[in-house]
């Protein structure tokens, strides 16, 4: 079971984890910040938007199970790739769309990823391919954050559902039984 990870940026990564945690083969998603300059950041420093952090997921997957091409597949269809710093009403830089490739392989599949997705949206997707950089885990009450506070949460209420079902829709067969 060879165990790989994968960070990508879509936005507010409570949205982000909600939908990967659903997987099948992921078995596990850390919501963090990536690609600043600040060391140790935290939530309040990130959304001052002075850091040029994004908010990111970390997702250690198996890749027997679920490969990083179809880890994109699912991040292209599932956030909009197409706003520049921002999704929805979140807006600044630490909402950009990001990967951040953890080898030379998963940033060639990363360009390829872009290259297909873009015949799926109207407008450029504005994605970028960054890295390498420093990953920061979000402090603790923003994991799991779905699964908690999230469904009490008008935002996430408002955001988060749209997102799992483009998830269920497109990809009903990669949702792992248990969600």
């Amino acid at each position: 079971m060879p165990q790989e990870e994968a960070i990508f940026a879509g936005g507010c990564f409570w949205c982000t984890e909600a939908v990967f945690g659903q997987l099948h083969g992921v078995s596990g998603v850390v919501s963090g910040y990536i690609g600043g300059h600040t060391v140790d950041p935290t939530y309040k420093d990130v959304c001052g938007g002075n850091t040029g952090h994004a908010e990111a997921i970390r997702i250690a997957f198996d890749a027997d199970v679920i490969s990083y091409a179809d880890l994109l597949e699912i991040f292209f269809a599932t956030h909009d790739p197409t706003q520049l710093n921002r999704q929805g009403n979140d807006i600044g830089t630490q909402y950009r769309s990001a990967i951040f490739p953890l080898s030379d392989e998963q940033r060639a599949e990363a360009e390829a990823g872009i290259e297909k997705a873009a015949s799926d949206w109207p407008a450029p997707i504005v994605t970028t391919i960054e890295g390498p950089a420093i990953w920061y885990p979000a402090e603790d009450y923003h994991q799991e954050y779905w699964d908690g506070e999230g469904q009490r949460n008008p935002y996430c209420l408002a955001v988060i559902p749209p997102k799992l079902a483009k998830l269920k829709k497109g990809f009903a067969a990669r949702i792992a039984k248990s969600a």
